[in-house]
């Protein structure tokens, strides 16, 4: 187990903010995450559990305990289900799971972050979420310490949510999450501009490492290199809406791209409504908008966290005062 004082997070948060926290737990297995639970539940420090930190802005020292999941590996078992340690890193397990012939989870290629956080934030690209996936999460319960199992069911599972978002925060330490995969692969095109890309490519039917491969060009084409410049990949949820909001917008605005969730719901991008607002490329000082995508906010060199903050409330006023719609952070903001 790691366990260090006054430790520098720089390194555990993509966005680059050089914050503190008073204490650093990082569990290896499902007996130190015991431990660790014990630690937390007999402390009067507050306490908050990170994954790889790419969902993660700080805005000051965190006065605290600050945990992380160390726990590796992975194994597959009957059924076409894979069990992935929680500290995995996530990209590193959609490529494993090609390689060994297990398909699934193909779109969700390059999202940063580990296993753990796939559970929790319920992450999704091009049409496909973990939950599609996910089928158990194991877990010490911080109060107890006894090991927990939820089913996917369990979880609640909805747009970038979950319970370990509401109810359950900083009540569970994830140790693994088990998805059930397929042997059959059966791409899914339909989102976004993958069909495109392979047909620009001759490419008329693709293998899931094709797949992959072009997932990963068209993310590296729009999103910036954390390691260069920092940032946490999408900023904003795309909002739903109402249909009769929709159309309302959509007599405005003939081009306004959209997602159909249901008869009475349109997901619209977030990152089109802050381009139309002119945010694209612009800064507020040491932050910014990516100017190849507008949805990510970025650190364009010594930012603070309260100042990436304060840029985020002025992108939100400004798509409230045009569209009439709230955009809301997928980040979470300490």
């Amino acid at each position: 187990m790691i366990d260090k004082l006054n430790y520098n997070l720089k390194s555990h948060n993509t966005f680059g903010i050089d914050a503190k926290c008073s204490r650093f737990l990082a569990f290896e297995n499902e007996q130190e995450a015991q431990q660790v639970a014990e630690i937390l539940r007999t402390s009067d420090t507050p306490y908050i559990i990170i994954g790889g930190g790419s969902n993660l802005l700080l805005t000051k020292d965190f006065e605290g305990i600050v945990v992380r999941s160390g726990i590796t590996g992975y194994r597959f078992e009957t059924d076409c289900r894979m069990v992935c340690g929680s500290g995995e890193v996530w990209d590193d397990i959609v490529a494993l799971s090609i390689k060994a012939g297990y398909y699934g989870l193909e779109n969700l290629s390059l999202i940063p972050g580990d296993v753990g956080a796939s559970a929790v934030q319920n992450i999704g690209a091009y049409g496909v979420e973990a939950k599609d996936f996910i089928c158990q999460v194991h877990a010490v319960e911080i109060a107890t310490g006894r090991r927990c199992v939820f089913s996917n069911e369990d979880c609640r599972y909805g747009y970038r949510d979950s319970r370990f978002k509401h109810e359950w925060k900083n009540r569970y330490l994830i140790t693994s999450v088990e998805y059930a995969l397929q042997q059959q692969f059966a791409p899914r095109l339909h989102y976004g501009n993958i069909s495109s890309e392979l047909e620009r490519r001759g490419i008329g039917n693709p293998t899931a490492q094709q797949v992959r491969d072009v997932i990963i060009d068209i993310r590296n084409a729009k999103l910036p290199d954390p390691k260069v410049m920092g940032n946490a990949g999408s900023f904003f949820m795309n909002p739903i809406v109402s249909r009769e909001k929709y159309e309302s917008l959509a007599a405005q605005y003939e081009q306004m791209p959209h997602y159909e969730i249901d008869a009475s719901h349109v997901k619209i991008p977030a990152g089109w409504m802050i381009e139309q607002c002119g945010w694209k490329g612009q800064s507020l000082g040491r932050a910014g908008v990516y100017e190849k995508q507008a949805l990510v906010l970025v650190n364009r060199g010594g930012a603070t966290g309260d100042e990436i903050v304060t840029l985020c409330r002025q992108i939100q006023h400004d798509v409230q005062a045009k569209f009439g719609i709230d955009i809301h952070p997928e980040v979470n903001i300490i």
